[in-house]
């Protein structure tokens, strides 16, 4: 499955989509397939202003805890309330329903340096 032509992609796999001023956040289906079953997720809270790069919670999974990051600058006006008791929509539709917070841009020239879905499916084979 190739990862979605709207958003742009980091290396440490997480997807950003950047509509209207604001960025959704989410991890990409290889990320979903090297974790396996996601059994608990947690990102900070509304109102949290983050730096590009920063830790903006994490993923639990059977096999690991993975931090999650941003790439651009901002601050969380949405989390994805649906996870705390749905964490399982991250492995079933981690660029739908399975998407982690939203974010108001400060600085949308940070997602100059993510990837393009060609360029991450050509290296991460998604």
């Amino acid at each position: 499955m190739s990862s979605p032509q709207n958003a742009k992609y980091s290396d440490s796999h997480e997807w950003h989509r950047l509509e209207g001023g604001i960025l959704t956040v989410g991890i990409t289906t290889f990320a979903v397939n090297e974790l396996t079953d996601i059994t608990y997720v947690q990102m900070k809270p509304v109102g949290t202003v983050v730096g590009a790069k920063q830790t903006i919670g994490e993923v639990e999974s059977v096999k690991a805890t993975s931090d999650i990051y941003t790439a651009v600058p901002g601050t969380i006006v949405e989390v994805n309330s649906a996870l705390a008791d749905h964490p399982e929509l991250v492995n079933t539709d981690p660029y739908g329903k399975g998407w982690l917070v939203k974010i108001k841009v400060s600085d949308a020239g940070a997602m100059n340096g993510l990837m393009d879905a060609s360029a991450y499916d050509s290296k991460y084979k998604a």
